[in-house]
């Protein structure tokens, strides 16, 4: 059990970790890479650095300044979390448990497929297992995707339904679907009157399904959102002045909440999440 679990290692992140740890507060982040910060050639509108820095550099940087305080870090891919008395993380790694949350993943640029995934969402096409799973009950999905967080939704999926295709668009697979109906065709698009009925592939062939569940790459924050029930605005995860969402105990900051997407406000996002955490757990008393 930790006091706070920051998922994301950027400023964001890493920023809140300083206030939290200094506090006092078990603090752990869980990160699986650093994100697009990391691709940037130079940082040269930050504070403190004259002639810039590389944002790889930026960021190895901020990770060692937190380990130094004794802020754990663990590598894994987180699927989801619960909320109740205290919030379990489900993970690569297994599972963690925390009094408090932090969200601070950044907003990854996912790719986007023109294969019609709008016209049907809501009606067949689905981002959420846990939301729309039940919906779904012994009928024909596919899930789209093709890594580990790919796999662990349609391990969920295997609670409503046994007919489960993969469908990994051609793309190299990293999960396992072992146990799965796998088809590594390049999509064309999706079809249906009103619903989804059908999904055409390249090569012309085609399968009949009822359900599409879009999982691929990682999970992001907003997909954990429509899982946990957080809110969302604008395709960002709507927050207070003291970066809480709507649930108590977890808070979001820095490119995930949306707004001027910059590191010096990320980082002070993330001290104003990591002072918000500390008082949080404080004032449960436990």
């Amino acid at each position: 059990m930790f006091d706070v679990i920051i998922i994301g290692k950027g400023p964001a992140g890493i920023s809140a970790s300083l206030y939290t740890k200094r506090a006092g507060l078990s603090t752990l982040i869980i990160a699986n890479g650093y994100g697009a910060l990391e691709k940037a050639e130079k940082v040269s509108n930050f504070y403190g650095f004259e002639n810039g820095i590389s944002g790889k550099e930026l960021l190895i940087k901020g990770e060692i300044q937190a380990k130094n305080l004794g802020v754990e870090f663990v590598n894994s891919e987180v699927y989801s979390f619960d909320s109740g008395e205290n919030i379990t993380l489900k993970t690569g790694n297994g599972d963690y448990e925390c009094k408090a949350l932090i969200i601070a993943t950044g907003k990854p640029r996912k790719k986007v497929l023109k294969i019609g995934l709008e016209k049907f969402e809501g009606a067949g096409v689905s981002f959420c297992v846990v939301c729309d799973g039940f919906f779904y009950r012994g009928r024909r999905v596919a899930v789209l995707g093709s890594s580990k967080y790919t796999q662990h939704e349609a391990e969920e999926l295997k609670s409503f339904t046994s007919d489960i295709t993969i469908l990994t668009n051609g793309e190299e697979a990293t999960g396992d679907f072992s146990k799965f109906k796998v088809n590594n065709k390049k999509i064309k698009e999706l079809t249906g009157e009103g619903r989804l009925q059908k999904i055409y592939f390249a090569d012309g062939s085609s399968i009949d399904v009822e359900g599409l569940f879009v999982a691929m790459g990682t999970a992001t924050a907003l997909d954990f959102a429509r899982k946990s029930g957080i809110l969302l605005e604008n395709d960002s995860i709507k927050v207070d002045e003291n970066m809480q969402t709507n649930i108590k105990g977890i808070f979001a900051c820095g490119d995930v909440k949306g707004g001027f997407l910059q590191v010096s406000k990320a980082v002070g996002e993330g001290a104003i999440a990591g002072n918000a955490a500390v008082q949080y757990v404080k004032g449960l008393g436990r």
